[in-house]
């Protein structure tokens, strides 16, 4: 049988993550082709509209080029370091017009599938957030294009592009993130198992021993706390993009177990990057 346009080929990437990486582009895109004008603010950030979609088209171009194999040094993992690294690299690109970087935006997520299907499933890749398989880095670029697409869908007043697919392929990223942006201060001293279960979805868990966490697609044992969440609720949640009590009062998280009270820690125990 022949594949259908969009279909992935060679089996880099997980079924659908292709589709998902290439329909957020084109969304996030289409809100800037939307703004008329794009140095207004983006809501609960210092950036305007136009940094930020520049940010996002500086991004998609890094990743671009770690899955074509060229040597891109962008901080050292840490989101401190992540962050000023964004800093460095938006004061030294000066295109801020909504066309051109939703161009860019659109044509950077495609080089990065034009550059995934050459790869063997198995080759590690250094990203920013340390060594990835292809189609964990196939994630973190959903995951990361999500983040500031939300950002960029409030700025302009429209609905985001957020829905349980994305969360659901975004998510093997996040299981490989969160041992790496755990916030140490908050997790000192804490031991606990966490089942987080996504609603209609995936389920995972994170234990944490002495402040130190592993995270695995399977749940503990004897879980402590276990998190029932709407899935865009737990992106947004796991971005920084919303805050737990927001979320319960919204009623998009549960918790029970012998430490129910656990839950709303759980999303405060990680920096998002």
């Amino acid at each position: 049988m022949e594949p259908t346009a969009g279909q992935h080929i060679r089996g880099t990437l997980p079924s659908g993550l292709d589709t998902a990486i290439r329909g957020t582009a084109e969304d996030i895109a289409a809100l800037l082709r939307g703004a008329a004008d794009t140095s207004g603010p983006v809501p609960g950030s210092e950036w305007t509209l136009g940094e930020a979609a520049a940010h996002l088209a500086q991004a998609n171009e890094l990743m671009a080029d770690v899955a074509a194999g060229h040597d891109r040094s962008h901080g050292d993992g840490t989101p401190q370091s992540l962050a000023e690294a964004n800093e460095r690299a938006l004061a030294a690109f000066g295109e801020r017009g909504a066309e051109p970087l939703a161009r860019m935006i659109v044509d950077q997520a495609e080089a990065f599938l034009t550059a995934v299907e050459e790869l063997p499933a198995d080759r590690t890749l250094v990203t920013p957030l340390g060594p990835m398989s292809p189609a964990d880095l196939g994630a973190y670029l959903l995951t990361h294009m999500l983040g500031h697409g939300y950002d960029i869908a409030r700025a302009v007043s429209r609905p985001h592009m957020i829905d349980r697919t994305r969360v659901e392929l975004a998510l093997p990223f996040l299981i490989t993130a969160m041992p790496r942006v755990v916030n140490t201060p908050a997790a000192a001293g804490l031991s606990a198992r966490y089942t987080i279960r996504l609603r209609g979805g995936a389920t995972f868990g994170a234990t944490f021993a002495d402040g130190a966490v592993t995270v695995s697609p399977q749940p503990p044992q004897h879980p402590d706390c276990t998190i029932l969440t709407e899935p865009v609720a737990f992106l947004l949640m796991a971005l920084g993009r919303r805050g737990p009590w927001g979320a319960m009062a919204r009623g998009g998280v549960l918790a029970w177990g012998r430490k129910p009270w656990l839950a709303p820690r759980f999303p405060l125990l990680f920096t998002a990057p």
